[in-house]
């Protein structure tokens, strides 16, 4: 398994695709799309590819070099239970190893299991 930073050229096809593929996922739509692709670009993210097949991505937030914020984690269903996620996790913390590193959570159980702390939680301001 390799962990590797963001390229749009390598990974921005497949990565749109197994994005559309997720269930509750929307940002492969019409009306998201073209935000996301810029979104990935100008984000901390990486991929995880075996061999050529793209099996899952992390996108996190820089908060002016204080707190790292997992925005996005998601790896192929194929694929999950293979440790593909925390792999992902953790090459985060060794790109920034001084850094406290925070997941914007909706699968709680999951980061559970990885043995994270809970700190608090988000609410929505406003819906756009």
């Amino acid at each position: 398994m390799q962990i590797l930073e963001y390229k749009k050229e390598r990974d921005e096809e497949k990565l749109m695709q197994m994005i559309n593929d997720e269930d509750g996922w929307d940002y492969a739509e019409d009306d998201k799309i073209e935000k996301y692709k810029k979104a990935l670009q100008e984000s901390i993210s990486y991929v995880a590819y075996e061999k050529d097949e793209l099996c899952g991505f992390s996108r996190s937030m820089d908060d002016a070099e204080l707190y790292i914020f997992v925005l996005d984690l998601l790896v192929k269903p194929i694929r999950r239970g293979k440790d593909i996620g925390k792999l992902l996790m953790e090459q985060l913390c060794i790109d920034y190893p001084d850094r406290t590193v925070f997941v914007l959570s909706d699968v709680d159980p999951y980061y559970e299991k990885l043995g994270y702390q809970k700190e608090g939680s988000i609410f929505q301001v406003k819906v756009s």
